[in-house]
């Protein structure tokens, strides 16, 4: 997204109720988030070939998107020509100033 960006007018979207007066505008669609989402699981699965994959969700923020990538790395693997084993692991990272 370029600097110059104005984003999407607010009321093309279904905004909740809690979230009207902080927000202005939507700069990224969630429908685009999601064909990122699936264009990065294709990618992996193109990479990684049939090396086995390790995913580490990075907890306290992460978790929906991972959830969503492997979701689609998932299917993949069931609807392609080959399966790849996908192990998950979880790590909780403390910031310090």
């Amino acid at each position: 997204i370029r600097d110059e960006e104005s984003g999407y007018n607010k009321n093309l979207f279904c905004i909740p109720k809690h979230y009207e007066e902080d927000v202005e505008r939507v700069f990224i669609p969630h429908g685009l988030i999601l064909d990122r989402t699936e264009r990065l699981a294709r990618d992996i699965m193109q990479d990684m070939g049939s090396h086995h994959i390790v995913a580490l969700c990075v907890l306290k923020g992460g978790y929906k998107f991972f959830a969503d990538l492997l979701d689609h790395i998932k299917t993949l693997n069931q609807n392609g020509d080959k399966s790849v084993p996908v192990t998950v692991d979880f790590v909780r990272i403390k910031s310090c100033c």
